[in-house]
Parts: C-alpha cells; structure tokens; sequence
C-alpha cells in the first residue's frame, strides 16, 4: 500500500523532537524524498527507509531547512556504494541554485560518481512533473520568498488524493491545486510574508473542499494550532507530526 511518511514537520527552526519539514512518498517501485533537511540521513534512517533505495528527489525550493541535506545524502549514498542513478526535480532557479552549491564540493571529481538526472519544472500550473504506474505528482508555483512549488499527489491504486501546499502564503494556486483532494497537507508557519497562519490554512482547506487538513511547517511551541485552524474548516483537522503515516 503506497504511503508517505512525515520525516520532519517543523518550520526553519528545529527542536529535539521536530525535524524541518520534509516527507516520503514510498510506493512499491519508487522512493521519492521530498525536501531534503540537514537531519535527512538520520530520519530516513529512523523510519526504517534505506538511503539507497530512494530513486526520485522533489525539491520544493532553495530555503536552507529544504535543501542543506542533499549534499550529505549524495555524498553518504556515494560512499555506500551506490550505482544507480537518481533524479531530481525542481524549478530551474532551484536546480541551478543546487548545481552552484554541488560545485563547491567538487562533485564532478568523485571517483565513479552515480548519475544524478535533473529534471527541470516550468513555472505552470498543475505541471505533470512525475508520473509512475502508482503516482501522478502535479507541481503548481505558489506564493513564497523565492521560487516555489507545491504539489499534488494522486494515488491509482486506490484513487486517494494529497496536497503539499509548502511554504507559501495563501492563494489561489493552492486552492486549485487542492481542489477536492481527500488530505491536504498545509504549512502553519504564521501570517508572514511567504508564510500562512493554521487560521489560514484552515480558510484555503475549505475553500478547496478538502476532506481533512493536516498542519505542519509549524512553530513546534504552538499549541493551539489546531484550534486556529478549526475557525475555518469544519472537517477534521491533525497537527502532523515526525514519523507519522499516511495511508494512501
């Protein structure tokens, strides 16, 4: 049964118990890892998911608590051995910004280095940006500091639905790209620039009829986020948190 793992839910600022935000979409033929914290290697490694077995990488954007993993998941994939190769995805400003970042470390002199693809986004609504015989995942821009995707993930198996708004302040991409879905899955940062309250991730859920919200790039110190969602939506609302599961 496809699922996806919550490997982090805490928005830039981390503690002992939450991770930065990041996810897993783990199917029976793929691995995708969404985002990539500094702490990746680790929570992989605490829910029971082998670096190496990951075959795709979406990256949302270029914001430290998103990407500064991926350079030590590549590197600690090159020294246990791997041969396969794997593809990553983003917006070009977000694939170039990684490629700059690879350069420092000299990437391209590692000594029988696996094949990385990137796969470039444009900057479109609902771009069909992975599909598998178990997924389609639709990536939309949203409204954030720098350039940056959401996404939106259909399940063929058992026709389950998900949103990912990311980091992004309300707006219209999301409630399109949320249109309908059974889980989405909407950051709770606060109400700043770039950024949404939970009070205003519960307005996008209902406006996009979703069927339960789950909260998360959130202050970890925030206990009353669900209640400040519930102001907005009337469905079921969950405060995410690391390791939880999602059934799809």
């Amino acid at each position: 049964m496809p699922k996806l793992v919550i490997l982090g839910t805490a928005h830039a600022i981390p503690d002992e118990n939450h991770d930065n935000t990041h996810l897993a979409l783990i199917g029976n033929e793929r691995r995708i890892l969404i985002d990539c914290s500094g702490n990746s290697i680790v929570q992989l490694k605490r829910a029971g998911i082998e670096i190496n077995s990951l075959t795709d990488i979406i990256l949302t954007h270029f914001h430290p608590d998103h990407v500064a993993g991926i350079p030590s998941l590549l590197t600690s994939m090159w020294l246990l051995g791997r041969r396969d190769p794997i593809a990553i995805y983003g917006l070009e400003y977000t694939l170039n910004s990684l490629k700059g970042l690879m350069g420092f470390y000299e990437w391209d002199l590692w000594p029988n280095i696996f094949t990385v693809n990137f796969h470039p986004l444009p900057e479109e609504n609902l771009t069909l940006a992975l599909q598998t015989d178990e997924f389609q995942i639709y990536t939309s821009p949203v409204k954030h500091l720098n350039p940056t995707v959401g996404l939106r993930i259909d399940v063929n198996p058992t026709g389950k639905t998900l949103a990912y708004s990311c980091d992004t302040e309300p707006c219209e991409a999301v409630v399109e790209l949320s249109n309908q879905v059974d889980m989405l899955i909407h950051e709770a940062t606060g109400e700043y620039h770039g950024h949404s309250s939970a009070a205003q991730a519960g307005i996008i859920a209902a406006q996009a009829g979703v069927g339960s919200l789950y909260l998360i790039h959130y202050d970890p110190q925030n206990e009353m986020l669900v209640s400040q969602a519930q102001k907005g939506f009337p469905g079921p609302v969950i405060r995410t948190e690391d390791f939880m599961i999602l059934e799809l």
